[in-house]
């Protein structure tokens, strides 16, 4: 199993290497993610979120050397958010679930981008609030964002609003 992550431009220019062009590869059950880069006190910070629940995970000063073990990078990442937002799973599971990564150029998925986008803007003003990357609390930051009301479906009923780690738990729970 390979799981999808479409880089935007921004991104793909600082990890050419590692881009892939086989857009062939079948989803896993999470989808596809797309991730964007952000910098903190000139530190590379990645923002990756996936396409179907909208949950975020944030991977913080990844350097040059680091790029090798990025899948290593994000399955740690995302464990640590999953547990840290009460969403038990054995790290075997969540392992075999993701399988290798997959990093692609742009998907153009503009309703993820302006999502990340969003998220982003919100970063912004709690790198005001606390300061340096060191004194921000990434897994409760990026709770913050996996808490926030999302729309998923395509009418306007208050039972297509939710939130990612609801969607996110669904999914791995079914």
């Amino acid at each position: 199993m390979k799981t999808k992550i479409h880089t935007t431009k921004k991104l793909e220019k600082l990890v050419k290497k590692l881009i892939s062009e086989d857009k062939n590869a079948a989803d896993g059950i999470l989808g596809k993610w797309n991730a964007t880069v952000f910098f903190v006190d000139r530190k590379k910070c990645w923002l990756i979120t996936n396409g179907l629940t909208k949950y975020n995970v944030i991977l913080t000063d990844i350097n040059a050397s680091e790029l090798s073990n990025i899948g290593r990078i994000f399955k740690d990442a995302l464990f640590g958010q999953l547990i840290y937002d009460g969403i038990l799973i054995d790290f075997r599971d969540l392992d075999s679930i993701i399988g290798e990564l997959d990093l692609l150029p742009t998907d153009n998925d503009r309703s993820t981008t302006g999502f990340q986008n969003h998220n982003l803007e919100s970063l912004e003003w709690w790198k005001i609030e606390f300061g340096s990357l060191e004194n921000m609390p990434i897994k409760g930051l990026t709770n913050r964002l996996n808490t926030s009301p999302i729309h998923i479906g395509k009418g306007r009923k208050m039972s297509d609003y939710t939130d990612s780690i609801k969607e996110i738990k669904r999914i791995l729970t079914e």
